[in-house]
């Protein structure tokens, strides 16, 4: 078969995958039934405001939150009359001052709720840098420094928020834990290859499968044959500091009876994209952490969440 216009056809197939990941079109197909309580809307990534955006657009009921985005990724006229989801910007990829904030205030939001809420968080690429709030025992220079080292090193985005899931308060399960007991039900658009939730974003609404112990592999792995700084190495040693607090998170969803329960193929209408969707349920009413969707070509594994390809 010859291309008369290869340069077309590559820009075309280039379109189409963007297209596929809008949140203008992917969001509003997996937003939930309103509940009887109130509905939050969360989020962190480049892609949180126009998801956030999508979400206002179609959604029947009263809507509240706050979503953290990158500078400059905000969605035109946002402040107009009838927005209901604040959208502030962070730095990204090495987080700031306006990250914590944002994490700090998204933590509040979803603390106190009901079994009649619920809460719809939105994360995109660039989730992890952008909701920071450093673990107990950390400053927000500590995890500056970590994530400078880190972006150095060479390690992938899997082993980057690996790490930054054991610094942090909210990352690895925290922000789901916090929440409850309402229902969380997480829309992902993915960036990270393989689009393994607990990666995205560093997994914040996902049980954390990774330990302490991997956290510290991997930067034992990346200081090795390179030349390192005492700066470096005493930034290194604060993650030794920590407990193990990716146990407690992970041991507090499961004390709430959340699982795995998998989750049954919803195909669209388009031919050459299937959606999986997966859910973590726990024993009651409102214990739900719903894990977003996974656009792909049908046949492709199942069991992989986030929408592809990310933004």
């Amino acid at each position: 078969m010859t291309v008369s216009a290869p340069a077309e056809l590559l820009r075309d197939l280039f379109d189409a995958a963007l297209a596929a990941a809008d949140p203008a079109l992917a969001v509003p197909r997996h937003l939930p039934a309103r509940p009887e309580g109130r509905t939050v809307v969360i989020g962190a990534g480049k892609a949180a405001a126009a998801m956030a955006r999508a979400v206002e657009d179609h959604w029947s009921g009263p809507l509240e939150g706050l979503v953290v985005t990158r500078y400059g990724h905000g969605v035109p006229g946002r402040q107009v009359e009838g927005r209901q989801v604040e959208v502030v910007e962070a730095a990204h990829p090495v987080p700031d001052a306006a990250g914590r904030q944002a994490a700090e205030r998204i933590l509040a939001l979803v603390r106190g709720l009901t079994a009649d809420d619920l809460v719809i968080c939105l994360i995109s690429g660039g989730g992890s840098a952008l909701l920071t709030l450093p673990a107990p025992g950390l400053t927000l220079a500590d995890k500056q420094e970590v994530n400078r080292a880190l972006l150095r090193s060479g390690a992938d985005i899997t082993q980057m928020n690996c790490v930054r899931k054991h610094l942090s308060a909210i990352k690895g399960g925290r922000l789901a834990a916090a929440a409850a007991p309402a229902r969380v039900v997480t829309l992902i658009i993915s960036d990270v290859p393989g689009d393994d939730p607990a990666s995205i974003a560093s997994g914040p609404t996902v049980p954390d499968p990774t330990s302490f112990a991997d956290a510290r592999a991997i930067l034992a792995r990346y200081r090795a044959g390179r030349e390192h700084t005492a700066h470096d190495d005493a930034r290194f040693r604060s993650v030794g500091a920590l407990p193990e607090l990716d146990r407690e998170a992970r041991d507090e969803l499961n004390g709430l009876g959340y699982a795995d329960s998998g989750g049954e193929p919803r195909p669209h209408s388009s031919g050459q994209i299937t959606i999986d969707a997966g859910t973590y349920r726990g024993p009651g009413p409102g214990s739900q952490v719903h894990l977003g969707a996974h656009l792909g070509h049908p046949g492709q594994q199942r069991g992989q969440f986030g929408v592809r390809p990310g933004l």
